[in-house]
């Protein structure tokens, strides 16, 4: 159909339709033709082709009836007119990242999307930032959900707009037809979504001929697994695992799949198939039903109208008003609920793509409406009980349940007040959750939860979320109708909380333990549900005085009515001191007792916001409160939590002990334990004293015991009342000293807050995470910390490792309370023993005083009459007395420790009294009772006191026995009137003075002796040291010479001179190699040995990894020819070093045997365990070093340099004739000569091998052996075990290099010893250069020793080797320089890696000094000719090629005036002759200088190797920073035997160099490269580091937010990962991208690592804030992210969610893990230390 008429017949229809009289009659008859044709045909169709037919045939034609005309001129229309939205309302995915604002967020619940937020003003705030669990919309343009700031940027409606309300812009017509349109096809969306399998098609769109094609849909459910349905369906409906695979996946994205297309009967088959397949596994078989063809494409296309009309009410507010109108539409029919309610209450019924449709269709069009939010929200209160009921019944998650939109409704301020006031949403909620947890009540309406499904418990804790929702803002303004429906649902969520009353109450075990742990989690997780709801709702209260007043009597009234464990016995008289107590007893210990009081402690804190407020006043008759009566059930709480601290209830189990311990924990005690105190203090102000302590006494089992009524001999019994008395004491502390409530004393939150921080802080330094951990949260998860930590405490950045902490001030140490009501046990101990080592450091005594309190509000001032009442005075004579009695089993010290405290906080309260001049007269008369009553037996208070002070065993409490005596005679002066200062400094300073001599003078003699002990110490210390590096030489080979300050001065300096001169490896000055002897001892056996060529071989552990650390064409990983032919490499390194296999140490040396024992024992015992394969490979010879656990995979033999003393006279006399030329030629002539015998060997049989010598006396006779006369000798013999081990190492390097199987006569064996050498030499150059350290000396040791030991291995690796093979290798490589000798394959100069080159020449030159009868080897003189002849040829070679890479020359202040830059010149005009390239304009001073800053990497390696090689001593300047680059070349090149002038070279070798420079430069590859055709290598090459990252981690979110995964098109969630070390974005642990590697399915970061990293990868994780290590496919580990939030945390998984910066240090350390080939060993050891069960699957990442 061609586009004109497509669009004409469009608009035929929709004009037929408009005419009709019956549209909507007309409308369904269309889509009764079309929809069956077009989807759910028999041929499957492509998804575009039903895509363009839908468009064509369906949708243009709807939209032209919708515009009346052509849609795209209609839209033009429409723009012209209309406003944007100031709503952004983007519904957020899965994984999505959201940003809250701390500041200005109304509540946690708002939140921005990463577009909006990047706009806005709250990127400078305190934002927070998590990952949406799917579900939300963007809150940008809300008013009412922000401070300040409500909207981005982008959706700023500004002043030009001024604000235009959201008036319905379109014209009559276009909005009646919009509206008759969405009528007809929001009712056809309805009806097919809500479908049942049993509904029939209504007449309208019933086919005049029914088909018998059915289907067999099958629906997702979260009971069973992925591999339960696809077993499933390969039974059931007879298709493959990869088909059964990709419905599993589909149905559990979309919610459901046709399975089956056929007859009814054989659908009828399937259906019962699999619901008896499923049936087997899981008890509940699979929902399967079978629906007509027809139906399934009308299910289909309502489900695209969906989507269609998200994108029509874009166009216009009017379309989404229109849409809105028709959705709340009371149904025509007059009882039916609307359409949008019809959808929400089969909400639970539909598949989830079905339901993610309909939750974003209101989300684009009700939420974004002010007023048809609020019609939509009255629809979701009206139903909400329905809805949650079906939610909780349903198995789908949450965040695709229609209940997940209560959060958009109810956090809206005014929305949740019209709610309160219109349709009493708090009673509906509250309703809600009763009806639903009615099950859990037992006869006495109290809940008990034994034997509760844990799933469907959770999904009606949910529902608490929302009456949170509803109080999060409380009103500013009340009004009558307001105050009733807030009353009203106060009353019912008393109900609930009075079914919580007392539920679960626990009754004391005699004689055997508990048989069943009873159920009490359910309890807490309701707690823990309701904690923040208690707090609002006293909140609430709280802002309005009316009702604060009707919500205590009502709180009361409800508390009066509960019946929770009641007293059993009559009340009686109880005496003590002359006090009457009358009272009804009750044992907490003997009978039941509940932790479970919400009410009593929800009065508790109405209270005291009534005090606070002075609302009490208003409170008719005050004295019909029973306080007594109040406080008793507070009492057995607290009772209970000390019996069982006392462990008087052991035999009640686990259970009572986490009760206990959550009642006391930061999560609950807020509205638990601290309420009990709290309603304690309460009956303690309004109770007489002695009344109020005979009660505790009574209630804590104690009254008989200090009446001294009755007494025992049994131990335990004894313990218990001893650990009570600890308890009863310490509540005392707590009820005198705890005020820092507001209400109970004139303190803020934010001083409340503070005080915790110290306390916390007084326990240990503690970072930023810990003290959130510490403390609790409001309902916006704030703790108030940001606003005070400033001002308690300093922060301490962290290092490269750990994280910030923050110290509390010093000052501020006077508050510490050591009986600080919110430590727990080990808390207390923890910040006690700190705070005492502290005031020891600052030369205090150890006296933990009490802190001076804040004084209580009048309300509550009567408290403290506690501490000066008769029976507090009794109390501490009897527990003083027993302990000055000093019977050990009668008292503790933790006891009298308490008991001190006490009589400080009444001395200090009696001080303070006493100092204030506006009371006249004090009635607290603590001291005077405390020296008068029982002083005629010598036992008050005072005197007891006294007496302790002599007692040994209580020492650790004399300071503060000391403290307390002189406040008293302070108290006493004060009470005196007069004046403290004589009397106190005239009785106390003398006696301490004396003491405190006395203590200067131990002191002393202490600091004496252990200055003494030092000094033995170190002398001891010194002479081991000593011992130690003699035995440990080789680790001590660099040390800095300031260790050896003993020896004299003279000898060094001499000993340097000589250096100086012998600063030479190689040619005829070199140096001589000195003797150094290497005793080494084995980490295995503990022995010694000398290392040396004949002895037993000693190894070093080693891992050979190949590594693209140095490579300049990232991603590109040549492949290797498995036959060795056709590639030139490993025989030559291509100058990208593409891939290179390194061989890295740790340094520790054992024997071989002993190697060899120890790798069988791992090989076996490895294998029997469980898991370990995850670290050790062990096919591949892997194992963990003994010692420091490092990943190895195999050893390298230590071979000892031989000493050499060089002899100068004759390398002279040989000089004269070995001149370049002449070299060259021997060369030639013996590589002919070889070449000719192996040839002639390979004609000729064995028995003719002995002629084949006479027979080759023709031409290259004078020349062939020629080389021999410049000096031969022996070539070194070395022990079988170091042969073997050469062995092993060198087999290791090959396979690792060439990922071959292992084999050790293959020809490249020595090639890869060779490569490896040079490539680990490069690599360790390139971390020496990156870090700015000198070439030598700045070395750790293991890399020496290793580097060592690589290069003296490969050296001796052609003893090992056929020589012919090492002969062939030698001459391929000279070819390159020599093309005479090369082949068609010898690469040009610009297609090698010259430094590989020249260690592979070096290392096998020897070779051709082989004789048939005789093993011979090149002496030292030949030797260093040799090596310099290279050295001078690879050179020049490489100058060369660095001339011939560049482009761009540095521009060079001065010219051509020296000498360097005219021969520069010159070699720079006749390459370009050569080469046909002249760039003009350049200076000879610019091409030297480029020259030499190519060269530098080049030449420095070449020093480490002939350094490592001949053991020369390198000079001075080589070793320090301090040297300029100009001096360093210098020296590199003295120590080389090369001029420093290197173009110096050209000119001394002329005649050698002219005909070959000719050559070099003739090759056709050479030709290519200049002229740009082939990519080459720029010198000095790139120093590889990991990508820049942002220096604010929202960024990488906000790339990660945009990022599309190349292979899917799908919404879901992704986990984007990003490549340090090339930046790409990969789309991880996903099974979109999984691509084969070496035939097994791998994830995109398995594969992309073989390519980037040659199997080592290093990612972050975005989404996660976390580093993945990848070392192999099965091997990776995670490792701390380089971003840090402003407290010096890493932050993984986004948990906390601050605001996170990148840290240079620690990406630095990254950076170093990576370059020096850490990273296996990073792996193997964070493996070793988390032992997994179950296996990562890395290799899916």
């Amino acid at each position: 159909m061609a586009e004109g008429e497509k669009s004409l017949g469009g608009l035929e229809l929709s004009k037929e339709w408009q005419e009709a009289a019956d549209s909507r009659a007309e409308l369904l008859r269309y889509l009764k033709e079309q929809v069956p044709q077009i989807f759910c045909l028999k041929k499957e169709s492509s998804p575009q082709e039903e895509e363009e037919l839908m468009q064509s045939r369906l949708l243009h034609p709807l939209e032209c009836f919708l515009f009346g005309e052509d849609p795209q001129q209609g839209l033009e229309k429409l723009k012209q007119g209309s406003t944007s939205s100031q709503l952004c309302g983007r519904v957020f995915k899965e994984g999505e990242t959201v940003y809250s604002c701390r500041d200005c967020a109304i509540d946690p619940s708002c939140v921005l999307c990463m577009d909006c937020f990047q706009d806005s003003v709250h990127k400078s705030h305190r934002y927070k930032m998590h990952a949406s669990s799917g579900g939300g919309f963007c809150d940008c343009g809300d008013v009412e959900a922000w401070k300040i700031g409500p909207c981005c940027s982008k959706h700023d409606p500004g002043a030009a707009t001024a604000m235009v309300t959201d008036e319905c812009v379109l014209e009559p017509e276009l909005y009646g037809r919009a509206e008759k349109l969405f009528q007809v096809l929001l009712r056809y969306v309805t009806d097919f979504l809500v479908w049942e399998e049993n509904f029939e098609l209504s007449a309208e769109l019933q086919p005049r001929t029914k088909d018998n094609a059915y289907y067999c849909v099958l629906y997702n459910d979260e009971h069973h697994s992925y591999d339960h349905v696809i077993y499933t369906l390969q039974r059931s409906v007879y298709c493959d695992q990869a088909e059964a695979q990709t419905h599993t996946s589909l149905i559990d994205k979309e919610g459901r799949r046709a399975v089956k297309r056929g007859t009814l009967r054989s659908c009828q088959q399937a259906k019962d198939l699999i619901r008896s397949n499923s049936e087997h596994i899981s008890l509940q078989p699979l929902r399967v039903e079978i629906l007509h063809a027809a139906v399934m494409a009308h299910q289909t296309f309502a489900v695209r109208l969906g989507s269609w009309f998200q994108k029509i009410i874009s166009y216009s507010v009017g379309f989404r008003q229109a849409f809105s109108q028709v959705a709340l539409e009371p149904n025509a029919d007059g009882d039916g609920p609307c359409l949008i309610s019809r959808l929400m209450l089969h909400d639970a019924r539909m598949y989830k793509g079905a339901r993610k449709i309909v939750h974003e269709l209101i989300f684009c069009s009700m939420l974004m409406e002010t007023e048809f939010k609020r019609l939509f929200a009255i629809e979701f209160t009206k139903h909400y009980k329905q809805l949650q009921k079906d939610f909780i019944n349903d198995d789908h998650e949450r965040s695709i349940s229609i209940t997940a939109l209560s959060v958009q409704i109810f956090t809206v301020p005014t929305l949740a007040r019209q709610l309160i006031e219109e349709g009493n949403v708090i009673k509906v909620i509250v309703d809600t959750v009763m009806a639903l947890l009615h099950e859990h009540l037992d006869d006495n309406n109290r809940f008990f939860f034994l034997g509760y499904n844990s799933d469907k418990f959770s999904r009606i804790q949910v529902i608490f979320h929302d009456l949170r929702y509803i109080l999060i803002s409380k009103p500013s303004m009340w009004t009558e109708e307001l105050r009733r429906e807030f009353l009203e649902g106060f009353k019912v969520f008393l109900g609930l909380l009075k079914c919580m009353q007392g539920m679960e109450e626990v009754k004391r075990q005699f004689g055997q333990h508990i048989a069943v742990e009873p159920e009490w989690e359910a309890g807490f997780s309701l707690q823990i549900q309701l904690r923040h709801t208690l707090a609002m709702f006293q909140d609430w209260c709280s802002s309005d005085e009316e009702i604060l007043l009707l919500g205590f009597k009502e709180c009361h009234k409800v508390l009066m009515q509960c019946n929770n464990q009641p007293f059993h016995r009559e009340a009686t008289d109880y005496y003590m001191c002359k006090h009457i107590l009358h009272v009804r007893p009750y044992k907490v210990s003997q009978e039941p007792v509940s932790i479970h009081l919400p009410i009593s402690r929800l009065l508790a804190g109405l209270c005291v916001l009534l005090c606070r407020t002075g609302a009490i006043e208003r409170l008719h008759d005050p004295e019909s409160y029973d306080f007594i009566q109040l406080a008793e059930h507070p009492l057995r709480c607290v009772v209970l939590a000390a019996q069982v601290s006392a462990e008087m209830w052991r035999r009640n189990g686990l259970s009572l002990v986490s009760q206990v311990y959550y009642y006391q924990d930061v999560k609950c005690r807020d509205e638990m334990y601290d309420k009990d105190i709290l309603m304690l203090q309460i009956a303690a102000s309004k109770m007489d004293a002695n009344h109020f302590l005979m009660l505790i006494l009574l209630r804590f089992e104690l009254f008989d015991y200090f009446n001294g009524s009755c007494s025992s001999k049994d131990q335990d019994e004894l313990i218990q009342w001893n650990r009570l008395t600890e308890e009863m004491l310490y509540l005392l502390i707590v009820i005198v000293g705890e005020r820092y409530v507001p209400g109970i004393s004139q303190v803020t939150k934010e001083d409340v807050t503070m005080r915790e921080v110290i306390h916390l802080l007084c326990i240990e330094p503690m970072a930023h995470s810990s003290l959130v951990k510490g403390l609790p949260e409001n309902e916006s998860h704030e703790t108030g910390l940001e606003t005070v930590i400033t001002k308690v405490a300093t922060f301490k950045k962290p290092g490269v490792s750990g994280h910030g902490l923050y110290e509390v001030k010093k000052e501020l140490l006077v508050e510490f309370n050591p009986f600080f009501y919110h430590y727990s046990r080990s808390q207390h101990s923890k910040a006690e023993e700190c705070q005492k080592k502290r005031r020891v450091q600052e030369g205090n005594d150890k006296a933990l005083r009490p802190p001076v309190p804040p004084a209580f509000c009048p309300a509550f001032s009567s408290i403290v009459r506690l501490l000066c009442c008769d029976i507090i005075v009794h109390v501490l004579r009897r527990v003083l007395q027993r302990a000055a009695e000093d019977r050990a089993t009668h008292w503790t010290e933790a006891m009298i420790q308490r008991a001190l405290h006490l009589i400080g906080q009444a001395l200090l309260e009696e001080k303070t009294q006493l100092e204030d001049s506006t009371v006249e007269e004090v009635t607290f008369d603590f001291s005077v009772k405390a020296r008068r009553i029982g002083s005629e037996h010598g036992k008050s208070v005072f005197l007891l006191l006294s007496k302790m002070k002599t007692i040994p065993s209580l020492e650790a409490q004399k300071d503060m026995v000391k403290w307390v005596l002189q406040m008293f005679e302070i108290v006493k002066c004060l009470r005196e009137k007069s004046s403290p200062t004589t009397s106190m400094s005239m009785e106390t300073t003398k006696p301490e003075e004396s003491a405190q001599d006395k203590e200067k003078a131990e002191r002393k003699r202490k600091a004496e002796a252990a200055k003494l002990h030092r000094q033995k110490i170190m002398a001891q210390m010194s002479a081991m040291q000593k011992n130690f590096i003699e035995s440990n030489k080789m680790l001590y080979d660099n040390m800095p010479e300031s260790g050896m300050q003993g020896e004299p001065v003279a000898s060094t300096e001499s000993c340097a001179m000589e250096h100086k001169e012998m600063s030479v490896a190689i040619g005829p000055h070199r140096g001589s190699t000195p003797a150094e002897r290497e005793v080494l001892t084995c980490i295995l056996c503990q022995e010694e040995q000398e290392v040396a060529g004949q002895a037993p071989a000693m190894v070093l552990t080693a891992c050979v990894q190949r590594s693209t650390v140095l490579t300049q064409c990232r991603g590109k990983i040549p492949t290797n020819r498995a036959d060795g032919t056709g590639t030139s490499y490993p025989l030559f390194m291509p100058p990208e070093l593409a891939v290179g296999t390194h061989t890295g140490s740790c340094g520790h040396v054992m024997h071989a045997t002993c190697w060899q024992k120890y790798f069988e024992a791992v090989q076996n015992t490895t294998r029997n365990r469980l898991h370990a394969e995850l670290i050790i490979d062990l096919e591949n010879g892997e194992y963990l070093c003994p010692l420091c656990k490092s990943l190895c995979n195999t050893v390298v033999p230590l071979i000892p340099l031989e000493p050499l003393t060089f002899n100068y006279e004759n390398a002279e006399i040989i000089g004269q004739h070995l001149t370049m030329p002449r070299w060259i030629q021997i060369l030639s002539a013996r590589v002919k000569g070889l070449k000719s015998i192996t040839q002639d060997n390979d004609c000729n049989t064995e028995s003719n091998s002995g002629d084949g010598d006479t027979g080759l006396c023709g031409e290259g006779q004078p020349d062939f052996r020629s080389i021999l006369s410049y000096g031969v000798q022996e070539p070194r013999k070395f022990s079988d075990s170091i042969a073997e081990m050469l062995v092993v190492c060198a087999t290791t390097v090959h396979r690792v290099g060439l990922q071959t199987a292992p084999n050790e006569v293959c020809p490249r064996v020595p090639l890869m010893a060779w490569n490896t050498c040079a490539f680990t030499i490069q690599a360790i150059e390139n971390i020496l250069q990156e870090e700015g350290k000198p070439l030598f000396g700045s070395l750790q040791n293991r890399q020496l020793a290793g580097l060592k030991a690589i290069v003296q291995f490969s050296a001796a690796q052609r003893l090992k080797s056929s020589q012919t093979v090492i002969q062939r290798h030698f001459t391929d490589m000279l070819g390159v320089l020599l093309p005479v000798l090369g082949r068609k394959t010898t690469p040009s100069i610009v297609e090698v890696d010259f430094f590989h080159l020249l260690v592979g020449l070096v290392l096998s030159i020897p070779s051709l000094y082989q004789e048939e009868a005789v093993d011979l080897q090149p002496s030292a003189v030949s030797s260093a000719y040799n090596h310099l002849h290279i050295l001078h040829l690879v050179t020049m070679a490489h100058v060369l090629q660095v001339l011939l890479s560049s482009t761009d020359f540095p521009a060079v202040a001065g010219g051509d005036e020296t000498e360097e830059a005219r021969v520069a010149a010159e070699l720079y005009t006749t390459v370009s002759q050569h080469t046909g390239r002249l760039i003009p304009d350049v200076s000879g001073g610019s091409v030297a200088e480029r020259v030499k800053r190519g060269m530098e990497p080049f030449l420095r390696c070449a020093a480490l190797f002939f350094n490592c090689l001949t053991g020369v001593h390198p000079p001075e300047d080589l070793s320090s920073t301090s040297v300029t680059s100009q001096g360093q070349m210098e020296a590199l090149c003295s120590y080389l035997a090369l001029p420093s002038n290197l173009f110096q070279l050209f000119q001394e070798h002329r005649d050698t160099i002219t005909p070959l420079l000719h050559r070099w430069c003739g090759n056709p590859a050479i030709t290519k490269a200049v002229k740009g055709k082939i990519q080459t290598v720029r010198y000095p090459r790139r120093r590889n580091r990991l990508i820049d990252l942002p220096e604010d981690y929202s960024a990488l979110l906000n790339q990660a937010s945009h990022f599309q995964c190349p292979k899917s098109t799908d919404d879901e969630r992704k986990h984007p990962t990003l490549c340090l070390f090339c930046g790409a974005m990969l789309c991880s642990q996903s099974s979109c991208c999984l691509s084969k590697l070496d035939g097994e399915d791998v994830g995109a970061c398995t594969a992309h690592a073989a390519i980037c990293g040659a199997g080592v990868g290093m990612f972050l994780r975005i989404r996660e804030c976390e580093i993945v290590l990848m070392a192999s496919k099965t091997r990776g580990s995670t490792y701390p992210a380089p971003y840090l939030d402003d407290y010096g945390e890493t932050d993984p998984h986004l948990g906390r969610g601050n605001p996170l910066h990148l840290c240079p240090e620690r990406y630095r350390k990254l950076n170093q893990l990576w370059q020096q080939h850490c990273i296996l060993e990073e792996i193997a050891r964070s493996l070793e230390v988390v032992n997994v069960i179950f296996a990562f699957e890395w290799q899916m990442l």
